[in-house]
């Protein structure tokens, strides 16, 4: 792997985690890092998230043959757009965004000059902040890498080699795939999660108070999902609007069957679903993408 320099934009949980991953697996490469707002540069800095904070993106990028963007899709081209004078010509432009579609587009278009390979790190937590980073984040959790055509396999396998080292294991995937696939495993989750809490906390014959109070396992766990990062997950919807609107609509549909179901009193139909999906939740156990434990043999840092 050439890369010498890793420039990190936004110092949040994956950035931050990016950093601190580099410093434990990759410690012969330099790292530099930017965000936006001087209180998570002051605390990454405090942290050692990067090797240096820097007080611009383009003091960050200079001299960078690796630049990460970490920062929500609606401010990617933003982003890319700061750097665009300063990173040099041929430094490779990745991100960890979860859509990819809209992400590589503003990326190609804000740098003309420089190779761009998006990258999707499938890990994370409810937490966010320049605090909730720590190094192991992506061990034996996917990453999924969505070249645009006519890549630069040499770079593309640079890439993937630099995320296997962060201990991830490495998907190559078309793009418009990836956005289709996430909308039904991560975004429509967010959205449904989103949705029960907020009505849970709505209902006007059950009191704030009583649903904290009582909330039960499966409650509790969406309440989880439904702490993550607001404007993150405000700008997935809107940059990956096309796949999510389709996977609600098929949801809407499968929900429609599992009320009629209810309705008419077919147990049969809902023990043949609830059998289907059980099978799913052992396969992903299986694949050691969760843990079969009470609670989820989650600790505070891996509870993703």
């Amino acid at each position: 792997m050439s890369f010498e320099r890793v420039a990190i934009i936004g110092l949040g949980l994956l950035g931050g985690s990016i950093g601190l991953a580099v410093r434990e697996y990759l410690g012969e490469i330099e790292t530099t890092g930017y965000d936006r707002d001087p209180a998570t540069r002051t605390r990454a800095a405090a942290r050692g998230l990067v090797g240096t904070v820097c007080e611009t993106a383009s003091e960050a990028v200079r001299g960078a043959d690796l630049v990460i963007f970490c920062v929500p899709p609606g401010a990617m081209a933003d982003a890319a757009t700061e750097i665009a004078g300063t990173l040099p010509e041929g430094a490779l432009v990745s991100d960890v965004g979860s859509c990819k579609q809209s992400v590589a587009e503003a990326l190609a278009t804000a740098l003309p000059n420089n190779p761009v390979i998006p990258a999707h790190p499938v890990a994370g937590t409810e937490n966010s902040g320049p605090d909730a980073g720590f190094a192991t984040l992506f061990r034996n959790r996917w990453c999924i890498v969505t070249p645009p055509e006519q890549t630069n396999l040499v770079l593309l396998s640079e890439l993937v080699t630099f995320w296997e080292a962060l201990g991830a294991n490495v998907e190559i995937m078309d793009a418009r795939h990836h956005d289709l696939v996430l909308a039904v495993t991560s975004h429509l989750p967010h959205l449904i999660a989103y949705t029960i809490v907020g009505t849970a906390s709505d209902l006007e014959e059950v009191t704030r108070s009583e649903v904290i109070k009582y909330s039960a396992g499966g409650f509790r766990d969406f309440t989880r999902i439904a702490a993550s990062d607001p404007t993150m997950w405000r700008d997935v919807f809107l940059s990956n609007k096309d796949a999510v609107l389709e996977m609600l609509q098929r949801f809407t549909e499968d929900l429609t069957a599992l009320q009629r179901a209810i309705r008419v009193g077919d147990g049969d139909a809902l023990f043949a679903q609830f059998e289907r999906t059980r099978a799913i939740r052992r396969s992903i156990i299986a694949e050691g993408q969760d843990d079969a434990r009470p609670d989820f043999g989650r600790s505070d840092h891996d509870a993703g």
